[in-house]
């Protein structure tokens, strides 16, 4: 077993971060890794079966967190677009592919099983590619998470399902016995999650004894899973109803940070199973057919889902990033076709080729999704930008450039000072926004002498820039220093490297944004701590007098790191120094 231990680790600390460094994911990598060191590769571990007990309790602790994520409020806040839209790709994509898998020769039982196996989408893969992309926040974003919310709540009922396949004639009674026992099972689950498990956590967690919280956490998805087990159903069906009883639970981020480290482990072990699974043979003697079966599982759910997108209302960028963010299959399309091998519902041979496609389904997915966003997506974005407004009042003794969530804190001081300003923004969606709401703003470039000449820079007194991104800033700074000199320059600065590149063009003051609110918590940190109010307040005037005057000092050589590292050091012993000097003797 230690050998076999040894492989498994060895091949996913290497295969694992090369896939993630190329994109791919963490999932490609341990598929590739179970591929080399199984039996079709090195043949470093022969036996299978050897690991996919415990690595199924992988699954069985994913479903676990999945359930603690899903409360009922978030449920009900994104209903229409996790119920409707999801249900939507479900449906229709399993239909799709079951009609694909049966004209290319399977029965109806196992076309249906691939059908709904292969509709799923990759959480694994698809989260991380849309936050690395930073699209979590866009239409896309949302209505992909949605959807794979719907799949890991149509999960369990498909497993469940499954085994219904296998009969070939229907029962001339009902199974009641069967019926019962299952019921008691779930009652007991719930019973337990409800009013048995969450005093015992709290107990726990007043012991202050880190190590047997964690142990209670894996007995309480452990414990789940085996009642279901018992019962004859699926395991995850058990540790994922735990996990819903869960979710509201005080110690909810608790139960999470000690199971995350254990379901990524198994999880991993699991993929690796999986790979170790994969038939090879089968990729070599039919290339054409694991080719066209994964170009067409591709295109079907693409279609689909820019189908629903463009219906759903998304814009055409978003309805492709959409339908390319799920054109893969899943993890849970692995445990779908083990379980229906499993109980007859599917052919051994199309389940080893279903896994080769869904394999590969996986790892085309984030180059087609690059692919995507460095060549179609720009050009369908590149829309005709509107014409920038008209200003009408340029006698306003301030420009505001940015009305963001920090310009317009600044405009609304200054209107409750009855102070005149003119506010420039440059993202019309935002423009948009803050007219509804009754902002007067203008829409456009701050970067553009003619547009801050028109909007009165030569008759104005004080120029704010509180735009959003660090280069717009400097550029606005440089254009109305050089353009405008009579202009007072206040900016906002987004770091200390920001800072030192604002005194290099002479702003007349800046503001670090997150500065005087981090100096705030912290003061708010000593009182909660016991500190006088008067003690925390003199604490932080002294830092902060000494910190800004650092600011200063640094300024000149901040372009020189070694000389920047030296005299930071020297600033904080003198800061330490002056704090123990002002404690009351």
């Amino acid at each position: 077993m230690l050998p076999s231990l040894v492989a498994l680790l060895a091949a996913a600390t290497i295969a694992v971060p090369l896939t993630r460094r190329f994109g791919l994911g963490s999932v490609l990598g341990y598929l590739l890794a179970g591929v080399v060191i199984g039996p079709s590769g090195l043949g470093l571990i022969s036996d299978v079966g050897q690991i996919a007990g415990i690595a199924s309790l992988g699954v069985v602790m994913l479903l676990f967190l999945i359930g603690l994520e899903l409360r009922p409020r978030r449920l009900w806040v994104m209903r229409r677009a996790v119920f409707a839209l999801g249900s939507s790709q479900v449906v229709i994509s399993a239909a799709v592919l079951a009609v694909l898998a049966h004209m290319a020769g399977v029965a109806w039982a196992g076309a249906i099983v691939l059908g709904a196996g292969l509709a799923m989408s990759s959480t694994a893969i698809v989260l991380p590619m849309l936050a690395e992309a930073d699209l979590l926040q866009s239409r896309a974003g949302r209505d992909g998470f949605a959807v794979l919310l719907f799949q890991d709540l149509a999960f369990i009922p498909l497993v469940a399902l499954v085994p219904l396949l296998a009969e070939q004639t229907l029962p001339d009674h009902v199974p009641w016995h069967d019926v019962a026992r299952a019921a008691a099972a779930i009652a007991v689950i719930l019973v337990g999650g409800r009013f048995a498990i969450p005093p015992l956590i709290r107990l726990l967690g007043g012991a202050r004894t880190p190590e047997l919280f964690t142990t209670a956490s894996l007995l309480i998805v452990a414990g789940a899973a085996f009642i279901a087990n018992l019962a004859g159903l699926s395991m995850s069906l058990g540790a994922f109803m735990a996990g819903v009883l869960l979710s509201e639970s005080e110690y909810r981020h608790e139960l999470q940070a000690d199971i995350a480290p254990f379901e990524g482990l198994l999880l991993g072990f699991f993929f690796i199973s999986v790979g170790m699974s994969a038939d090879l043979g089968l990729a070599r003697i039919h290339p054409g057919l694991l080719a066209g079966a994964t170009a067409a599982l591709l295109i079907a759910k693409a279609a689909v889902c820019f189908v629903l997108a463009l219906a759903s209302r998304q814009k055409l960028p978003d309805a492709v990033r959409f339908s390319l963010a799920l054109p893969q299959a899943s993890e849970f399309s692995f445990v779908l076709f083990g379980a229906a091998v499993a109980v007859g519902a599917l052919e051994p041979g199309s389940a080893a080729m279903a896994t080769l496609v869904a394999a590969v389904s996986m790892a085309a997915t984030p180059v087609l999704f690059a692919i995507s966003e460095r060549f179609v997506v720009p050009r369908l974005e590149a829309e005709p930008v509107p014409d920038y407004d008209t200003i009408e009042a340029p006698d306003a003794p301030v420009i505001l450039c940015g009305v963001g969530r920090f310009g317009q804190i600044v405009a609304r001081v200054l209107r409750m000072h009855g102070i005149k300003f003119t506010a420039l923004e440059r993202d019309p969606g935002q423009v948009d926004v803050l007219r509804r709401f009754g902002t007067k703003v203008y829409f456009g470039d701050p970067t553009r002498p003619d547009l801050l000449r028109a909007a009165g820079a030569e008759q104005a007194k004080l120029l704010v820039v509180v735009m959003d991104h660090m280069e717009d800033v400097l550029r606005v700074v440089e254009v109305g220093r050089r353009n405008f000199p009579q202009l007072k320059i206040l900016a906002r600065a987004r770091n200390r490297q920001h800072a030192y590149l604002l005194m290099d063009r002479g702003v007349d003051g800046l503001v670090r944004e997150i500065f005087y609110s981090s100096l705030k918590m912290a003061e708010d940190s000593l009182i909660t701590l016991g500190v006088s109010a008067e003690d925390a307040a003199r604490s932080v005037a002294l830092f902060r007098a000494h910190d800004e005057q650092t600011l200063l000092d640094t300024h000149a050589i901040y372009r020189d790191e070694k000389r920047l590292i030296q005299s930071t050091q020297e600033a904080t012993e003198e800061l330490m120094a002056l704090f123990e000097a002002d404690q009351p003797k």
